[in-house]
Formats: C-alpha cells, sequence, structure tokens
C-alpha cells in the first residue's frame, strides 16, 4: 500500500491552548474508558513544552517507571531510524508522542499520520513537520483497514491497559497482512495497573490504566489474537516486534466526531520508552 488513507483537509484546526482533562472513571472495576485523554494533562504537557523531564509513570503504590522525554523530544536516534526501515507503505504512529518519527518519515518523503491524545503532542508533531491528529486510538481514524504499518513504540503496546483490545483495534485499522511493529518492555513482564503522570516534583495527572508487556507476553496476546510473529530484535537496550496482520475483517472509516480537533501539515507554521522502573523515594 503506497498512498496516505483519505485526506485529512477539512477537518477542524486544533485549540492548541489549555484544555482541562476529564475525570478519569478509571478504577478497575469500573468499564475502561478507552477514549479517556490523561495525556492531556499537566505534567506531561509540561514536560513535552521544555523538551526535558523528569517524568515518570506513577503506581499507587509509588512504583516509579521512567519516562524518557528527552529521547521523545529529540530527533530520530539510531534504533527509530532501524524502526522507520522496516516500515512498508503509509504509517500510523499510535501514540506518536512530541512526533520525532512522524516527521523523520515525512522527511525522508514517506506518508505517516501520528495520533495522540495530547494537544501539546499534536502541536510538536506539527511543527516538526508531520501530519497528527488529536485522536485516541479507539476513537474513528481515517484510512480504517487500510494502513499498510502501524507503530506502538515508546511503551505504547500498554495504551488502555487492555492489550487484548488494543491489539484488535490495531487489526481493524491494518490492511490484511499489514505490519505491526511494537517496541516491548526490556524485562519479561506482563502485567495491568492503575497509574499516573507524575513529575516527580508534587505535580501528577489524572489516573488511568496501562499494560506493561515484554517480548514473549506481546507474542502470547498475539498469537491468541490470531496475529502472526514476524521478527523481533533489540538495539541500543531496547526490545523491538514485527507482527503480521492476519485479519480479513475490515472497518470502513466512521464520520469524524463533529467536534473532533485535528491538525494537518497544511496548517501548520511552515518554519509511555519505559525503562527500568526505580523506586520511589
Amino acid at each position: 500500500m503506497n498512498h496516505l488513507p483519505p485526506s485529512l483537509a477539512g477537518h477542524p484546526t486544533a485549540d492548541l491552548g489549555e484544555r482541562s482533562a476529564p475525570a478519569p472513571g478509571l478504577l478497575p472495576s469500573a468499564p475502561l474508558d478507552l477514549t479517556a485523554r490523561p495525556w492531556s494533562a499537566d505534567p506531561y504537557t509540561d514536560a513535552l513544552r521544555t523538551g526535558r523531564g523528569p517524568l515518570y509513570l506513577r503506581r499507587s503504590d509509588g512504583w516509579l517507571l521512567p519516562l524518557e522525554v528527552e529521547r521523545w523530544c529529540a530527533e530520530a536516534d539510531a534504533a527509530d531510524l532501524e524502526v522507520l526501515g522496516r516500515c512498508e507503505g503509509a504509517v500510523l504512529d499510535v501514540g506518536c508522542g512530541p512526533g520525532r518519527l512522524v516527521a523523520a518519515l515525512a522527511a525522508r518523503g514517506r506518508r505517516a499520520l501520528g495520533i495522540d491524545v495530547s494537544e501539546a503532542a499534536v502541536a510538536h508533531t506539527v511543527r516538526l513537520g508531520g501530519q497528527a491528529l488529536r485522536r485516541s486510538v479507539f476513537e474513528p481514524l481515517p484510512g480504517e483497514g487500510r494502513w499498510a504499518t502501524a507503530l506502538l513504540v515508546d511503551g505504547n503496546v500498554g495504551i488502555g491497559g487492555n492489550p487484548h483490545a488494543l491489539l484488535r483495534r490495531m487489526s481493524q485499522l491494518l490492511a490484511t497482512d499489514g505490519l505491526l511493529i511494537a517496541e516491548t518492555a526490556p524485562v519479561d513482564v506482563d502485567e495491568r495497573v492503575q497509574v499516573h503522570v507524575a513529575d516527580g516534583r508534587g505535580a501528577s495527572g489524572t489516573a488511568f490504566p496501562w499494560a506493561r508487556l515484554g517480548t514473549p507476553a506481546l507474542l502470547r496476546h498475539a498469537r491468541r489474537a490470531g496475529w502472526r510473529p514476524d521478527g523481533q530484535w533489540t538495539a541500543d537496550g531496547r526490545s523491538f516486534l514485527t507482527l503480521r496482520n492476519r485479519s480479513d475483517r475490515r472497518t470502513s472509516s466512521a464520520a469524524e466526531p463533529p467536534n473532533s480537533t485535528a491538525v494537518t501539515s497544511s496548517q501548520r507554521d511552515r518554519n509511555p520508552s519505559p525503562d527500568r522502573p526505580v523506586a520511589d523515594r
């Protein structure tokens, strides 16, 4: 597949000002709100705007997982470029963050779209020259069932705290035999937790469900969900694997929500990867 899914032109321009985060409603006993936007709130927004941490995912018991804000806000590194070299056709970067991968693809003439629930992340991606939409992966997206490659890097296999639901959704977004490139935890872990984003100085966002999966765990979930393992590798201490979509189901592009916010390259100004956890102090 060599064409970008339907044009993003005509979507309303995103309001890049502050917007309050929704109430989470994300207790383990409650149904998951898969379209909630916990990453929209400070201190994540502040970290993206300054390009530096510290920033963590913090569990209710005080356990901290460092988030590599400086790496996310830098240019794509050697490990990132290896990922991008494996991409096929049009690329959907799920949880694109500040957009280094989308921008690197665009600079190489590749067709790519980033999605993220953070307004600051979308704005940063657009400033770098990439296309981006403020959208949850569980909301309607352009080109459903026609993307050639999808990315889940920087810990984004944890989105929603439900690996089965996320893999099912990725299958709907990709074409048959489409490629999913996922970054996994560098340890053998398979857990679902409630976390919030914290800056280590007392500020924190709303709670939301998250998952941490090592390569063996993601392979187990993927096989059960009908994906075909395609390869795995490590680079600069980071772990990756590729999966092929075996689903022949198609989900047509749904109508965009009337109040959806999007930013495209034509509208831009022209000019959690989780590492080893550390103990709370």
